[in-house]
């Protein structure tokens, strides 16, 4: 490239930051997200570091606040922010309720006190004290790691600066949300924001503090982080606590009692909700008991112990166009009807999920159908309703398709052992990456945030990749033909420097996630993480087949028939085998996953036999999960201690003594247990 050419690409580089710092800093309607923004001022700086000739006013590199690397620091969570489960009907909640007696091993009869708490549609933030003092302030970001935001949640009258009260932790983190009431909204920034929640986000984004402190935000705690001591028994105290220590709650909280009281107090707050003057969009429910919400614990990132009930559903009317089918990693065929596009809720409806072949032959869903769609909170769109009244006369039924849209290959529904029944999700037959559209869904998995997070490297890249023909198999995007991509539309030097950057980075994977990435039917990364606590290296993992040792993985507590069955027909196929051949050469896999070794039973083997007194299995299981202790389901040499409760399998028992292996009680775990305290 010559000297014009470059100063050419650069000026053009330059005009276009322009564009967007005047959208995103004087009329606050950003064109583009952070992140390539970010990008755009990263690729100036590269060129401008490659070519000393290329100078510019308007430069990141000489405009004051805006230099990359001091926006918006990322800081880690000292406790995760976590997500909550969705109820919307009172058979959620009564399953909710249901699980956490089983958890506990309560009766069903057993009331639980919960705190109701509704739900603000605003962005989450964590502010951290020390001292009484407030010294940093961060976002929700991705739960383990939010944004440095201290500045601007600094200019929001209503979060305490500082705090003299004599209760007040010396270390606490005050988590909350920041909002914008409606009639700020209204008043001041409809023009500029499409709804209150954007108008937060972008005003809590801000670079300049002093452009956040013009706009009238709010913020409402209800809950907290990290603490080093506090005397609080119950979150209906702490909430009275937060309004003594100087901060807002929501006026609408609520101590409630028994499922039928949490829909009653729902229904009256829903009918409400016109009149409050800011935007929730469901209650919380936390059960109220501190000592009772550490026993439940978490389940992967949401608490056992909370679940968010959200409002009823919007409702539209549309019409049918057409029914696709969409193809996923596992072969499920899944059909998806394209309405005409409407508005629901505020946000506009092209696509509406049909589940299932059973749900369009239920409902008798056709092409032309005038129908009712339904919108419930983040759930995808899906037909309740189809008005007959108004159907074609002409119209023919949807005849679901017998061979896979993608590689012709017969679909097929499964048996299930279990239920007695064929499943209701009909699947491609085909096997590992013989069909096209299984495949790239299987690189789309294996790309992910769970998997390998390749950080630049989304959905959409996969499929451009694909129809490119730069990528077939998984393996292909570690030897991508990056002097290639350079020449691509939307790519810069220094966007294909950050994707192969990216790239090298994930050569370097724990053993979990790499068992996780391949995408294997029934296997999720809790079984993942198992199965890689249990083999130790990858090298047990390929050789499971040639040593015809995948049976033995029914000894993990967790993994059953279904997951064996699958991993049978994963090593059965040339292909898989090849893909996990290739990618063992190519990646630096963790060859160990290291339990910890400072609990009280330092790695000891555990197994259950009857029913335990006051305490279910999963939180016995927990329980010795984290003290570093292990659970498997069938008595081996292995095994340290066979724990029996009430009407032990006699067989079990006997086979323990046989083997020598300690019986001990529930009264006995107790001990050990209180040893860890």
């Amino acid at each position: 490239m010559d000297k014009n050419k470059i100063k050419k690409e650069y000026n053009q580089k330059i005009q276009n930051l322009v564009k967007l710092n005047k959208h995103y800093y004087d009329l606050s309607k950003p064109l583009v997200n952070d992140n390539e923004y970010d990008q755009i001022k990263a690729e100036i700086l590269s060129l401008e570091k490659q070519y000393n000739f290329l100078k510019s006013e308007n430069s990141p590199s000489k405009v004051v606040g805006f230099k990359p690397s001091k926006t918006f620091k990322k800081v880690f969570h000292r406790v995760p922010m976590l997500s909550l489960s969705n109820a919307f009907d009172e058979e959620d909640l009564v399953n909710f309720e249901k699980k956490i007696n089983n958890f506990l091993d309560q009766k069903s009869s057993n009331v639980l006190e919960y705190s109701a708490e509704p739900k603000i549609d605003g962005i989450s933030a964590s502010l951290i004290y020390k001292k009484g003092k407030f010294i940093m302030g961060l976002s929700r970001g991705d739960g383990k790691a939010g944004e440095d935001i201290t500045e601007n949640l600094m200019t929001i009258n209503d979060i305490p600066k500082n705090i003299s009260i004599k209760n007040f932790p010396d270390e606490i983190d005050i988590r909350g949300e920041v909002f914008i009431q409606n009639k700020d909204f209204e008043k001041n920034l409809k023009d500029k924001f499409a709804n209150p929640r954007n108008a937060a986000s972008g005003s809590l984004r801000q670079k300049n503090p002093q452009d956040t402190k013009k706009i009238p935000l709010k913020f409402i705690a209800y809950t907290f982080g990290y603490v080093d001591k506090i005397e609080i028994k119950n979150q209906s105290d702490y909430l009275n606590q937060l309004s003594k220590w100087g901060f807002k709650t929501n006026p609408f909280n609520n101590k409630i009692k028994g499922i039928k009281n949490l829909m009653k107090n729902y229904h009256e707050i829903e009918k409400k909700r016109n009149e409050i003057d800011f935007d929730i969009d469901g209650i919380v429910y936390k059960v109220n008991s501190f000592d009772l919400q550490k026993r439940l614990g978490n389940v992967a990132n949401s608490p056992r112990w909370a679940i968010a009930h959200k409002f009823s559903a919007n409702k539209g009317i549309s019409k049918i166009l057409n029914i696709e089918i969409q193809l996923g990693r596992t072969g499920a065929l899944t059909p998806v009807a394209k309405i005409k596009p409407i508005n629901i809720g505020g946000v506009v409806v092209s696509n509406a999920t049909l589940h299932n072949e059973d749900e369009i032959i239920r409902k008798d869903i056709r092409i032309g159908d005038i129908v009712i769609v339904e919108r419930a909170g983040d759930v995808i769109p899906h037909i309740i309703e189809v008005d007959l009244k108004k159907r074609n006369r002409n119209s023919q039924k949807y005849i679901f398709p017998l061979n896979c849209p993608s590689c012709g290959a017969k679909t097929i529904k499964e048996y299930n052992s279990i239920t007695k029944k064929k499943d209701a999700v009909r699947r491609c037959s085909s096997e590992g990456y013989e069909c096209d559209r299984m495949t790239v869904e299987k690189i789309k998995h294996f790309v992910s945030k769970e998997a390998f997070n390749i950080d630049g490297f989304g959905k959409k890249i996969v499929e451009n990749f694909w129809k490119l023909k730069m990528i077939r198999l998984p393996q292909d995007i570690f030897g991508l033909n990056y002097e290639k991509i350079k020449t691509m539309d939307g790519w810069g030097l220094q966007s294909v420097a950050n994707l192969k950057y990216a790239i090298e980075e994930k050569k370097n994977i724990s053993f979990e996630k790499f068992i996780y990435a391949l995408g294997i039917r029934h296997i999720g990364f809790e079984n993942a993480k198992l199965i890689a606590k249990t083999l130790k290296s990858p090298e047990n993992f390929i050789n499971l087949s040639k040593e015809n040792k995948i049976d033995d993985l029914l000894n993990i507590d967790g993994i059953g028939e279904t997951q064996i069955t699958s991993l049978k027909k994963f090593f059965l196929n040339k292909t898989n085998l090849k893909v996990i051949q290739d990618l063992q050469k190519i990646l630096k896999i963790q060859k160990t996953i290291e339990n910890k070794k400072d609990g009280v039973f330092g790695d000891k083997i555990f197994m259950f036999t009857g029913k335990l007194t006051g305490m279910s299995r999963a939180e016995a299981k927990s329980l010795i999960e984290k003290n570093s202790g292990t659970i498997i389901s069938n008595v081996s040499k292995k095994l340290d201690y066979l724990i029996i409760g009430e009407k032990p399998t006699k067989r079990k028992v006997e086979a323990a003594k046989e083997l020598k292996i300690k019986i001990i009680d529930q009264l006995e775990l107790h001990k050990l247990l209180n040893k860890s305290s």
